[in-house]
């Protein structure tokens, strides 16, 4: 066979593949396992799967378009890197999990991308040690409850998701996924901010939560470490910033919890240890700040900050508050003095449960929450109440200091400006 009729096989071959396969798969094939592949500026259509270790770097100029069907990009090896692409346009499949960017590997970075218009965002499927980093991620324009998560771990441990913007998306939602890492993040406008099931040992750390229905939810996941998050501006009737069940040792603190329905819902530890210890937050201007439901205690509550909330208390049993361990904490409706001006209330501060019952056990009631009407029940009840009231909580040494500086500024970062 001479020269030229191999030329021309050889063409003709690889006419037939280009047509059958994205030039984009082409050029991620071919490029050598540990080298940079940076495609031609333009846009690709995929899906596209990356099976051996590249760096797969866009430049910001790469698009990869899914056309509305299935997951646009796919990596199975570890130690594989993909930066400043453009993903856009993934199936609207729930059931097989389309997804911008799925990653079933272990060791991989995926950073600075953004993903518009797919239904989950980035999913990490038994992925180890990878890093999710700086990405701009939207789902599909549908309603709350028909978007995808914005992020979506199931079965991984100990990777690190940093720095990235969610908006528009449903849920960010780890499953089964022990030690992970969820650190400067924000996410907005969604349904909720983060949900951990079963995913004990991680850590949520200095994210923003602003206008969700719910912020970080744990469930069933022990030993969660919540620190120095904001969450904000989450006003619906029956949605909490924070809300923990059937989990233990979670430590909750400074963190600041502003302008929502309830702040912080908890369940009656059913052992000793399955307690929450929540030290130096911030309530403000909230609904409710507390709400804790069943009949026993046990709950440390230090040295936190509750003020210009309409209730900072919410119980369905009055040993469910009275029977934590609250101190130091600073409450905006103290009477008592502070004559030697330690910054320490000279006398505990007690609350008690008057009418503010009937809005709790009567939704009708909810209706005149705040009116006149119960203003002057809960008076007359306080003035000459028929039964002595049950007591809600004490704190034997309530604060009568605080930092101003976190409430007076609730407004906090936007997408725009991180």
């Amino acid at each position: 066979m001479n020269k030229s009729l191999r030329l021309f096989i050889f063409a003709l071959f690889f006419l037939y593949i280009a047509q059958a396969t994205s030039p984009l798969q082409l050029f991620i094939d071919f490029t050598p396992g540990g080298q940079t592949l940076r495609p031609i500026p333009g846009v690709y259509e995929g899906p596209v799967v990356i099976r051996k270790a590249i760096i797969f770097d866009g430049g910001g100029e790469v698009t990869i378009d899914g056309k509305g069907s299935g997951t646009v990009l796919t990596i199975l090896a570890d130690s594989t890197v993909v930066r400043n692409v453009h993903i856009i346009n993934s199936g609207e499949s729930h059931d097989q999990v389309n997804a911008g960017i799925l990653i079933e590997a272990d060791y991989t970075v995926v950073e600075r991308n953004t993903l518009e218009n797919v239904l989950f965002g980035i999913h990490i499927k038994s992925g180890f040690s990878n890093q999710v980093l700086q990405n701009d991620i939207r789902s599909i324009q549908a309603s709350l409850t028909l978007r995808g998560e914005g992020i979506r771990l199931w079965n991984c441990q100990s990777n690190i998701i940093k720095g990235n913007t969610l908006s528009h998306v449903r849920d960010v939602v780890l499953t089964n996924s022990p030690y992970n890492y969820f650190i400067d993040n924000l996410v907005e406008d969604s349904r909720i901010g983060i949900e951990l099931i079963y995913s004990p040992s991680c850590t949520v750390e200095g994210n923003i939560f602003q206008r969700n229905e719910h912020g970080i939810i744990g469930l069933y996941s022990d030993s969660l470490m919540i620190k120095r998050n904001r969450i904000q501006h989450q006003d619906k009737l029956r949605g909490t910033a924070l809300a923990v069940k059937g989990s233990s040792q979670i430590l909750i603190q400074e963190n600041e919890i502003l302008d929502c329905a309830v702040g912080l819902t908890a369940n009656a530890p059913i052992f000793p240890e399955n307690i929450i210890i929540l030290n130096n937050n911030t309530f403000a201007f909230n609904d409710v700040a507390i709400y804790l439901y069943g009949d026993r205690g046990g709950h440390v509550m230090y040295k936190n900050i509750f003020k210009g909330n309409f209730q900072h208390m919410v119980v369905t049993h009055p040993s469910a508050a009275v029977d934590n361990d609250w101190l130091g904490n600073y409450w905006d409706d103290y009477t008592g003095f502070d004559l030697n001006n330690d910054g320490v209330g000279d006398h505990p501060y007690s609350s008690y449960l008057y009418s503010e019952r009937l809005w709790m056990d009567r939704d009708m009631a909810r209706f005149f929450r705040g009116t006149p009407l119960l203003e002057m029940i809960d008076f007359m009840e306080r003035l000459a109440p028929f039964l002595d009231p049950p007591l809600v909580l004490q704190d034997e040494q309530p604060q009568t200091k605080y930092n101003s500086s976190v409430i007076n500024h609730p407004a906090g970062k936007t997408s725009s400006e991180r």
